[in-house]
């Protein structure tokens, strides 16, 4: 399997762990090289581990700047052999010198329908907000705050009595269909960018 991912993600890994099922089972032609958390006791890397797949930690409060310390990310990331960086639960926001220094596209999957409700809480903001319906978005990652070109989007109606815990696990199924989806369209080469817009070919 030529195509190979980085994942970065700071906790429990659900996304990841859909990343490498579907790896193992063929239903994307792609397979996770390195996970690296900047959490010590996420259990991303645990399940990196469980499955043979090199689990970095990378201590943020050792470095004297975010910019040191992700070059130390790029360092690392430097040293495998990848294709595409996907973010899983990654509790940091990457800096454009980040973005425009690491050499290979990122994507991220977040928990709305994009471009609503960006940034942390999505799901209590779609809530407060008294949508209808939210969902996940699969997108590039660029500048801006989950602002990047949208790849694939899932629907997740809002029940009434959800709570915020209860409509994140219904989106939570999605995301772990959602994102190794995308990432097969990218490994299959079927991902066009024109501008904002996403063709799938």
């Amino acid at each position: 399997m030529s195509f190979k991912l980085a994942v970065l993600a700071s906790g429990r890994g659900t996304n990841l762990q859909a990343l490498i099922d579907a790896s193992k089972m063929g239903e994307m032609p792609a397979q996770v090289e390195v996970v690296i958390s900047d959490k010590k006791e996420a259990q991303a890397l645990k399940r990196a581990q469980d499955n043979k797949i090199p689990a970095i930690f990378v201590d943020p409060s050792s470095f004297p700047s975010k910019k040191n310390f992700e070059q130390e990310l790029i360092r690392i990331l430097n040293g495998f052999d990848y294709d595409l960086i996907c973010l899983a639960g990654f509790m940091r926001i990457l800096s454009p010198f980040f973005i425009n220094n690491v050499g290979k596209p990122i994507i991220n999957i977040h928990p709305s329908l994009l471009p609503a409700f960006p940034g942390l809480n999505a799901q209590k903001q779609a809530l407060d907000y008294g949508v209808k319906f939210s969902g996940c978005t699969v997108h590039f990652v660029d500048e801006g705050v989950d602002s990047g070109p949208i790849i694939l989007q899932a629907v997740v109606p809002v029940e009434e009595g959800d709570t915020e815990e209860t409509l994140a696990q219904r989106i939570l199924q999605e995301e772990h269909r959602l994102y190794p989806l995308a990432v097969k369209l990218i490994a299959e080469g079927r991902i066009r960018i024109e501008g904002r817009k996403v063709f799938i070919e």
